[in-house]
């Protein structure tokens, strides 16, 4: 049993063959029904109407003070719509997945989501400006336009989206189901802890919700972009392998040097020896036992040598008589009886 469990952890062999989600009609109805209310959330709260005096009532009731014992748990809790400790969460489990079924799909739908985040919910927090509920002002006033960054609530968003692209990307309608449920959990629960801790207004959080669920719906529409820049990233992964496997690749002994100072040091090795003046051995050109030294002068060395190597051999030519051929000296026995 143990070792199903861990097979399953392995790299498949062959990727799988996943659906990616399009755009159909039952996601353009949740897509055009959230983008209402979205709108409708904006045009309330501008409006200072019946919401306004909502999140005021929610304000100075003061849940905080309320139910004090909450609020060390609930200070850990809302860890779980901050960007950063999320989006390292989930990168690493979703680039463990690319990992594993060989595809970067994963990791490049997160980016996209994130940098859909950024944009969109970073333009309207800084174009309408709202101020948070510790920083109001005036009570009954909607806040806007005063330099405040808090509508909607990047909590919350961050939440749905991050928490939601595991949904997104789940292989199976089971998975599906269930990651779902607790992405919503996840960002409910964030949502109504920045209005607990008094961070956020009830209407930001609503806008928030209402952000990342666009945001996880477009989704679709951007699918062709992440299939061209994975197909880009893995051709210039495919490119630099066929540059490296074209470099021979030498066996190295441990300690040895490597292939290309050896080289280096054969070629300097070469270009000195090139340099050098050829060495003459005059005993190995002398007859006789004794031979000459080996000198390595230079040119007028070198003459010097020949013009002594030829005087000796003179020398040894004449004390060494040479017999004629065919002529014989006469033997001591004949020039005795011959007398």
């Amino acid at each position: 049993m143990r070792t199903d469990i861990f097979a399953r952890l392995d790299r498949e062999p062959e990727p799988p063959k996943i659906e990616i989600p399009r755009m159909s009609r039952t996601r353009l109805a949740l897509f055009g029904g959230t983008a209402v209310f979205y709108v409708a959330i904006v045009v309330a709260v501008l409006a200072s109407t019946w919401l306004v005096l909502i999140d005021w009532k929610v304000m100075l009731f003061r849940p905080y003070q309320q139910w004090p014992q909450l609020h060390a748990f609930l200070d850990y809790f809302v860890v779980l719509g901050q960007r950063g400790p999320t989006a390292v969460m989930v990168a690493a489990w979703l680039g463990w997945r690319s990992w594993r079924q060989h595809t970067l799909r994963p990791l490049l739908a997160l980016g996209v989501a994130l940098l859909l985040l950024n944009v969109t919910v970073g333009s309207v927090k800084y174009g309408l400006g709202r101020l948070g509920p510790h920083y109001a002002t005036q009570i009954g006033s909607s806040e806007m336009f005063a330099g405040g960054d808090i509508f909607p609530s990047g909590h919350t968003a961050n939440a749905v989206v991050t928490w939601g692209i595991l949904a997104y990307l789940a292989t199976t309608p089971t998975t599906r189901r269930y990651l779902s449920a607790l992405s919503a959990t996840v960002s409910l629960g964030v949502g109504l802890t920045t209005v607990y801790i008094g961070t956020h207004w009830l209407s930001d959080v609503l806008l928030g919700w209402a952000a990342g669920l666009l945001i996880l719906l477009a989704l679709p529409w951007c699918e062709p972009l992440i299939g061209r820049a994975e197909a880009w990233i893995l051709g210039q992964r495919d490119r630099l392998r066929a540059r490296r496997a074209l470099v021979p690749s030498l066996p190295v002994a441990a300690g040895g040097p490597r292939p290309a100072v050896a080289a280096q040091r054969s070629a300097g090795s070469a270009g000195e020896d090139q340099r050098r003046e050829p060495v003459v051995n005059l005993g190995a050109t002398l007859p006789g036992p004794s031979a000459a030294p080996t000198t390595t002068a230079g040119s007028a060395g070198t003459a010097t040598a020949r013009r002594a190597q030829a005087r000796a051999h003179t020398a040894r030519s004449e004390r060494t008589p040479v017999t004629p051929s065919g002529s014989h000296r006469p033997s001591a026995s004949r020039t005795m009886s011959g007398g």
